[in-house]
C-alpha cells in the first residue's frame, strides 16, 4: 500500500512476549529471529493491503482500510510465526488521525493496549461484526490456539 489509509481504519499491534528476558539470555539468537519476525510481518501486512507505518522495537504497528484484512493479516501471521517467537496482537478500529506519517487518537491507544493484554480473546460476534459475517461458519477457525480460533473473549 503507497498511502496510508485514512477514516476510519483498522490498527495491527505486536508485541513478542518475553524480549526483554530473549535480549538478555540469547542477544544473538533474539537477533536472527527479530530479522525473520520482522520480515514475516513486512510480509503479510504487505500482501492484506496494511501500511506498516512503525517498529517499535519487539514489534510492528500498521493500519488497515479494511477491518477483515487485518484480522486475515494477524492470523497469517500468527500462523507463521508460531515456530519462530511468540507474538501477542492486538487489533482495533476507530477515527484516527495521520500526521507525519504517525497515527494519534485513541483507536490507536485501544489497539496498543489490546495487544498487551495477554488474556483478551476476540468473540464470534465481535469477528462477525467486523467481517460482515461469522467466519467461522464458511469453516474459518484460525491457527491452533489463536485467540480468533478460541472464540471466547477472556479465554
Amino acid at each position: 500500500m503507497e498511502n496510508p489509509p485514512t477514516g476510519t481504519v483498522t490498527f495491527l499491534f505486536t508485541d513478542i512476549e518475553g524480549s526483554t528476558r530473549r535480549w538478555q539470555d540469547e542477544p544473538e539468537a533474539m537477533r536472527a529471529l527479530l530479522v525473520e519476525h520482522d520480515a514475516i510481518l513486512r510480509d503479510t501486512i504487505a500482501k492484506r493491503h496494511g501500511f506498516l507505518f512503525k517498529h517499535t522495537g519487539d514489534g510492528v504497528a500498521a493500519v488497515f482500510a479494511s477491518a477483515a484484512d487485518a484480522i486475515n493479516a494477524a492470523v497469517d501471521a500468527q500462523t507463521r510465526l508460531q515456530d519462530v517467537l511468540p507474538v501477542r496482537m492486538g487489533l482495533h478500529t476507530g477515527e484516527a488521525e495521520l500526521r507525519d506519517g504517525d497515527y494519534f487518537g485513541s483507536a490507536l491507544a485501544t489497539a496498543m493496549c489490546s495487544a498487551w493484554l495477554s488474556g483478551a480473546r476476540c468473540s464470534r460476534d465481535e469477528r462477525a461484526a467486523l467481517l460482515g459475517h461469522d467466519a467461522s461458519a464458511d469453516g474459518y477457525r484460525g491457527p491452533q490456539g489463536s485467540a480468533i480460533s478460541k472464540g471466547d473473549r477472556h479465554g
